[in-house]
């Protein structure tokens, strides 16, 4: 969630961190305006977007109809596509100086990089190289030395050293007590009476923290986003607006990103990006139709649900209670994975005229081209069944170190999505032997023993593998708990935990003896001897390919086409969508290398970060032997948005699209276009 400067002022100024005198103006309060303090005045358009003095967004006045000449053209422009909804007007400034400083949650580094500049208020990527002091902070946070390594690349006077270290010290309290991915203060400036004062700020804080905690909601602010974007907000779904006229509501960022490039590659523009997420009541799916209904640019709405830890029969329940008569628009849904015949049969029963059910992504391409009268042509390869027994053998002696005989304890085992995928991992075959739930130790759960905490289960069962079904608020200290008993693996299936909050026991566990796979995965499975996931077990093989993916349901997607081609999978590990998870794509290498099973691998990437890239250096400075495949989810996706996955951002310059791609072609990856042709790709390279 990113602050305007009005309201990151507000931040700052709980924390002690001076700001200019100022006020908001409502564009119907210009006329009136009238402050207390004396011209000189700033006006200041409050946007989201950056480089707003460039474009004319800031002005000294020095009169009231300068200013409000001034107001009016102000409140007029559009400073990257974005109009400023009103104003802050402050107070002019004596200044002597101006300064950079910055906090920010760093994902490459896995650090808090906290960064200090000689000279602010200007683009800090186009400053000099000596202009800037880069310091990683590590768990110990900010230090004295950090302060006094800053106070001196500034080449302050020592008699500033008091303020500016208390300043230091409030700054740093105000990004860490609001869990903030970014705090900028550009430019910080030293007056002529010797004061530190933020002259501007910039702050964004984690949607994952502001979920759990109510009352930074007050930093919000809804007149910088559409009507839609707001209701969908408020409703917890993931929506962007795009420029298409297909409405999409998919389940899952990586599947709605890899849709949405489908589309795209279709000639079917998507006008949106809605992502459902791990829940579909009727008030969520009522509130996405609403958005998809009300937009006038959506011609017909496409729906895509691969049923996982949220099944098709519950989506297509929703979507009943809510269409209690014909929809306005036409929609083509497409239901597979977890009880998606049963999902079928509600859609069926509704009879309405327009609604148009596809089997599978081709006929539902073909469906969406055909209502809207489309003819450009789309090469959709079809998977057909086949069977192979190179790829598909009857048995799979992997060598992972988790089977058929492993005992897996489930934490959070008595929440209903624990309870309910304890079932499912026991119908597998899983040898679940405990579940914890603090407060709960007596109770059963299909018949597993619950303890009040995994000190205790681990005191009655040898635990192989937990996994972890507990809200974001406590998931940290669950998976602390887990490594704490040294239990060799950990599967997180938690998602929305803070950023800080990882980041801050990532250094624990990678000393820890214990593999953490997650947060925000779908697990893994060894198919046809155990799963410790969510994943729906009917549509993986054994086989020979192993699969690592940073997302569930585009991994439930592609192994589906993989099986029904015929070609199996030996492993499937989520390594989840967050940018700060226990093992990356290379960490798991070790468990495939070796293994007689295992004949080639595909990753399922997406964009944002470098995982994909610093695993093809990896795998080429080990001289990899087997075949390296590589799918990127979100290849079309508009640069800067975060699309469902608080990893998946598509940047513009180094690390881009094209950037990554590149890096796995280069580094021996044999790279498949789209969705479609993954299992011809991987069948005709090996």
């Amino acid at each position: 969630m990113k602050l305007n400067e009005h309201k990151s002022k507000i931040l700052f100024s709980r924390y002690n961190i001076s700001v200019p005198e100022g006020y908001l103006v409502l564009p119907a309060e210009v006329e009136n305006f009238s402050p207390e303090f004396a011209f000189p005045w700033v006006i200041k358009a409050q946007v989201l977007t950056g480089g707003r003095g460039k474009a004319g967004g800031i002005k000294v006045v020095n009169s009231r109809d300068e200013f409000i000449q001034e107001s009016k053209r102000i409140l007029n422009l559009e400073i990257k596509g974005e109009k400023p909804p009103f104003l802050r007007i402050e107070r002019g400034v004596n200044i002597q100086r101006e300064i950079y400083l910055s906090f920010t949650v760093h994902r490459k580094s896995k650090s808090i990089v906290f960064s200090t500049g000689r000279e602010g208020g200007i683009n800090i990527e186009e400053s000099s190289k000596d202009n800037l002091l880069i310091q990683h902070l590590d768990n110990y946070g900010l230090q004295d030395y950090h302060i006094k390594n800053s106070f001196f690349h500034l080449q302050l006077d020592k008699s500033l050293y008091k303020k500016y270290y208390q300043l230091l010290k409030n700054i740093f309290l105000a990004f860490k007590d609001n869990k903030a991915l970014l705090l900028e203060i550009n430019p910080l400036v030293l007056t002529k009476d010797k004061e530190f004062i933020a002259l501007d700020g910039k702050v964004e804080l984690d949607d994952s923290f502001v979920s759990i905690n109510s009352s930074l909601e007050e930093y919000y602010t809804p007149e910088h986003k559409s009507e839609l974007e707001n209701l969908a907000r408020k409703y917890g779904l993931s929506f962007h607006q795009l420029d298409g006229f297909v409405g999409m509501i998919v389940n899952g960022a990586g599947l709605a990103m890899a849709t949405m490039d489908l589309l795209n590659f279709a000639g079917l523009k998507p006008a949106n990006f809605l992502d459902l997420g791990g829940g579909a009541t009727p008030e969520r799916i009522k509130q996405a139709f609403s958005i998809l209904f009300a937009d006038p640019k959506v011609q017909i709405i496409f729906i895509n649900i691969f049923g996982g830890i949220l099944s098709c029969d519950r989506v297509a329940s929703a979507l009943s209670k809510v269409l209690t008569s014909p929809p306005p628009k036409e929609i083509v849904i497409r239901f597979s994975g977890f009880k998606n015949k049963e999902a079928k049969e509600i859609i069926k029963n509704l009879n309405y005229p327009q609604l148009f059910l596809a089997d599978d992504l081709e006929e539902a391409i073909k469906l969406l081209k055909y209502r809207l009268k489309i003819e450009k042509d789309f090469n959709y390869q079809k998977t057909t069944n086949q069977e192979d027994v190179i790829l598909n053998p009857q048995n799979n002696d992997t060598t992972f170190p988790l089977n058929e005989n492993s005992q897996i304890l489930v934490q959070g085992i008595t929440g209903k999505e624990g309870s309910l995928h304890t079932e499912q991992m026991l119908k597998y075959g899983t040898k679940i032997v405990a579940g914890v739930t603090p407060f709960k130790e007596g109770e059963t759960v299909q018949g597993i023993p619950v303890f009040n905490s995994v000190k205790r289960a681990c005191a009655n069962f040898k635990i192989d593998a937990s996994i972890i079904f507990v809200p974001a608020a406590f998931a940290v200290d669950a998976i602390l708990e887990a490594v704490e008993e040294k239990i060799p693996f950990i599967i997180c299936i938690t998602e929305n935990i803070p950023q800080q909050d990882m980041l801050g026991i990532l250094p624990k566990i990678k000393s820890s003896s214990s593999v953490l796979i997650g947060p925000n995965t779908p697990g893994l499975i060894v198919p046809g001897k155990l799963k410790v996931g969510i994943m729906p077990a009917d549509i993986f093989r054994p086989g020979q390919v192993a699969i690592f993916s940073r997302s569930g349901t585009l991994t439930y997607e592609c192994v589906n086409q993989l099986s029904k081609s015929g070609i199996g999978q030996s492993l499937c590990v989520g390594i989840g969508g967050d940018p700060f998870i226990g093992s990356e794509f290379k960490d798991l290498i070790k468990f495939i290398e070796k293994d007689p099973q295992t004949k080639a691998l595909l990753i399922l990437g997406e964009i944002g970060g470098t995982a994909e890239e610093d695993l093809s250096y990896y795998l080429k400075e080990r001289n990899f032997s087997k075949p390296c495949f590589a799918f990127i989810a979100g290849q079309t996706a508009p640069p800067g948005k975060r699309l469902g996955h608080a990893g998946a951002i598509l940047e513009k310059g180094k690390n881009s699209l094209e950037d990554k791609i590149n890096t796995l072609k280069q580094n021996g990856f044999i790279f498949c276009s789209d969705l479609s042709n993954i299992s011809e790709t991987i069948r005709s390279n090996i």
